[in-house]
């Protein structure tokens, strides 16, 4: 991991430097004073390039004259007055992604006083933040990577006058930020490493941070009637779980915020079987489930004083002989029956058991679910937005203005009971798919059946998100763990007391 550390403003005379640059070219305090030290060097090299200080612009300017430093990297701000908490860890990611492969060990982040730009304090925890993030990297299977491939940065230090206070506002963030790197792990591991008693065991690495876990088996789960989710699991040899993971921080009267996680370890499709090009992407068909994990870590870490309780539901998908078939009818765990019509609709047959648990077992105050539901969802949405289903306004403008903050973007999608017919069954009392159109939609009607009246309920299809092809200036390419910084924003700012 990406060390960080604060102090007090200072030019080093090793490693890169990063100083900001306004809109327009025009340097900050800082930036001119490293200028004036590097003999205009950094004003000749603006000039000569196509560098204006937008938002996000870097230019890597090498071995500059009058410096001892091997680099210094101009960053845009562009108007400070518009520089929001995300934009900080953004920038502070870019120039970490910048930085990672440059052969430098070592980075300093200068930063003054801005006019009209938060506090130094405040940016430089952001800056740290963002930096943390764009760091990490799943190598734990690389063993003959050439040097000059791997990272060579190993450490950011942060120079301001309140470095202080920037190391006291990041403490939190380090907090999430660890929840972060542990769901990208569960997500990014293969199938035959992370299963359903397998991420139960990670689960359980939280108790020592408070976390009571409980972990139901097939056992357990049968005579509770789970028969929708347990169908989705007889064809695999590695036996379902149900994993509920209580963070209670808040007022012991206070009903929880329920979290449940599609966990899906890997999804073949069972017999109504995948392609095979790209089912190994379906290593990562559990990000709901690795999101929730993440999130209670995350709450943990940083003491949150919010009764929150996350739940896994986790199976693994597979065709054998005894595996459930298109056609078969399953009893959920709320009395309703399903018609499966296609075995690869299978999250919402593992959720339907999960949310009427949640609700039954503990009386929440509102009910969140995330799954990589859909293909649908990404035809709709690409892989910017997730989609948000709700039966509340209220829960879904706070969930689309907390992705807003911290750059997760939610798309509020629509219900209705024009969609809701669609899932009507001739034989059962609903089937698992609603026809060619709409899918996301359908899919998120059949999960509403399984809400309590009256209980606010939040569906994110998190299919095109939960894995990034490219990196992004605080996600790297592969695991994205989106949904984490969301919904700790969503606690922060609404179930905290």
């Amino acid at each position: 991991m990406l060390k960080i550390a604060f102090a007090a403003p200072a030019f080093p005379k090793t490693g890169a430097i990063a100083v900001g640059v306004l809109a327009d070219g025009k340097l900050t305090a800082t930036a001119a004073e490293l200028d004036k030290l590097a003999g205009g060097a950094l004003t000749r090299a603006i000039k000569a390039a196509r560098f204006t200080g937008k938002k996000g612009q870097l230019l890597d300017i090498l071995a500059p004259a009058g410096l001892p430093n091997p680099r210094v990297v101009l960053v845009g701000v562009g108007d400070p007055a518009k520089l929001e908490a995300r934009d900080l860890a953004d920038l502070g990611g870019a120039v970490t992604g910048q930085l990672l492969h440059s052969g430098e060990s070592e980075a300093a982040f200068v930063i003054g006083e801005i006019k009209g730009a938060p506090d130094a304090g405040a940016r430089g925890a952001q800056y740290a933040f963002g930096a943390l993030l764009r760091g990490y990297r799943f190598d734990k299977y690389k063993t003959t990577e050439p040097a000059d491939k791997k990272p060579s940065l190993k450490k950011v230090t942060i120079h301001c006058k309140e470095h202080a206070a920037a190391k006291k506002a990041f403490a939190p963030l380090e907090a999430v930020a660890e929840g972060i790197f542990h769901t990208r792990d569960v997500v990014s591991e293969p199938a035959n490493v992370i299963f359903p008693k397998s991420f139960a065991a990670e689960a359980r690495k939280l108790e020592k941070l408070g976390v009571k876990v409980t972990v139901l088996g097939v056992k357990e789960m049968t005579k509770l009637g789970m028969g929708s989710l347990l169908g989705v699991g007889q064809g695999s040899a590695r036996e379902s779980q149900l994993v509920v993971l209580e963070w209670l921080g808040g007022k012991q009267k206070d009903a929880p915020l329920a979290i449940c996680g599609k966990g899906v370890t890997f999804d073949t499709g069972g017999i109504s079987i995948k392609p095979a090009a790209g089912m190994e992407d379906m290593k990562w068909d559990m990000g709901g489930a690795g999101v929730v994990l993440g999130l209670l870590e995350g709450l943990a870490r940083r003491k949150a004083k919010a009764n929150v309780v996350g739940f896994c539901g986790l199976v693994e998908n597979m065709p054998d002989g005894n595996a459930q078939r298109p056609g078969d009818i399953v009893k959920s765990m709320s009395g309703q029956t399903i018609e499966v019509l296609n075995t690869d609709a299978e999250g919402r047959l593992v959720l339907a058991d999960v949310l009427w648990y949640a609700q039954e077992t503990y009386k929440p105050k509102a009910v969140i679910d995330l799954a990589t539901l859909t293909g649908a969802i990404m035809v709709a949405l690409g892989t910017v937005h997730a989609g948000l289903f709700s039966n509340d306004d209220e829960l879904s403008n706070r969930l689309t203005a907390a992705g807003k903050a911290v750059g997760e973007p939610l798309w509020r999608m629509p219900l209705g009971e024009e969609y809701d017919r669609q899932i009507d069954s001739d034989a059962a009392d609903m089937k698992n798919i609603g026809g060619r159109y709409g899918g996301s939609i359908t899919a998120a009607q059949f999960l509403q059946r399984f809400v309590h009246k009256g209980t606010p309920w939040a569906h994110l299809d998190i299919a095109g998100v939960t894995w990034s092809d490219k990196a992004r200036p605080t996600v790297p390419k592969g695991a994205t763990a989106f949904g984490v910084r969301l919904l700790e924003r969503l606690v922060a700012e609404h179930y905290e007391g």
